[in-house]
């Protein structure tokens, strides 16, 4: 019987330090993209390519996670008696949205300790792993064309990119060999992961990002992980251990990639989302036009 991807794990416990102060006090992963928090378009990424259950990993000072994502009694009742029945529909769609459940990471241990925080929650089934700093914006999910990839190979896919130049040595690199032309050619096998090479030492341009689909022997793989420097346990290692086992692919998704994890990808993302949006995009574009630069 094939094995279906029901449940999305998003490690969220980082302390988002790039964007410090505003991270002070609330996780980066609360930022907003105009007007609707990073994590949330990684959950509607999620819900659209069928994951019925969402598991969150937080940790200390992650609250404002949970309680976006729960219902607002308070301000329900305040925009009901106010008529504002438009921005009521809005605040009740988020709490309806998802069964949501959350697993405390205590230390920020590396990536790979945060999905092995989920392993309880996960059991003995295929999930998805999404990093909210990565914003994918395409007409069919990303994870959904991933998922796409795993209902036919049932096995673990990685996303990819092609990234040029030195910027390639900021990733985790994938050696591959092409596999059978199958999604367009977009599907490789992969032989082997290298963590941040330099430029002239990558295997190939195809860089990791943050959307995977594993296996859920990438568990027992992960707890035989031995960690790395400072006691992070990373996730490209447990699928190196993986990949002695099992066959993983890469697949080059189609859509753009944003990484709000950045600054400046943060500010690109931020005017890019703005420019699509019917309320916003035609007077936003006016006023860009309007800047001398």
């Amino acid at each position: 019987m094939k094995m279906k991807v029901r449940k999305a794990v998003f490690p969220a416990a980082g302390l988002g330090t790039r964007f410090l102060p505003a991270t002070k006090a609330q996780p980066k992963e609360m930022l907003p993209l105009v007007d609707k928090p990073i994590i949330q378009y990684g959950v509607e990424e999620a819900l659209a390519a069928g994951c019925n259950q969402i598991i969150i990993v937080t940790g200390r000072g992650k609250t404002a996670i949970e309680d976006h994502f729960d219902q607002s009694y308070e301000l329900e009742k305040l925009l009901e008696a106010k008529g504002k029945n438009d921005l009521l529909q809005i605040v009740r769609q988020i709490s309806d949205m998802i069964h949501v459940a959350y697993v405390r990471q205590k230390e920020a241990l590396g990536l790979g300790h945060a999905v092995l925080m989920a392993r309880e929650l996960v059991g003995n089934e295929p999930f998805a792993v999404l990093l909210a700093d990565d914003v994918v914006d395409s007409t069919v999910p990303c994870l959904k064309q991933m998922m796409d990839v795993f209902d036919e190979t049932q096995c673990s896919v990685i996303a990819t990119q092609v990234v040029e130049g030195p910027a390639i040595s900021a990733y985790g690199v994938l050696d591959v060999k092409p596999s059978d032309g199958r999604f367009g050619g977009r599907v490789f096998e992969i032989n082997n992961m290298v963590e941040k090479p330099k430029m002239e030492d990558a295997p190939s341009k195809l860089a990791i990002i943050g959307r995977y689909v594993l296996t859920p022997a990438v568990f027992e793989a992960l707890s035989q992980t031995q960690a790395g420097s400072g006691g992070e346990l990373q996730l490209t290692d447990g699928m190196h251990l993986l990949l002695k086992k099992e066959k993983i692919y890469a697949y080059v998704f189609e859509g753009k990639r944003h990484d709000t994890g950045d600054k400046l990808g943060f500010l690109k993302a931020t005017v890019e989302f703005a420019l699509k949006r019917g309320d916003l995009g035609e007077k936003f574009r006016k006023y860009l036009k309007e800047l001398k630069l």
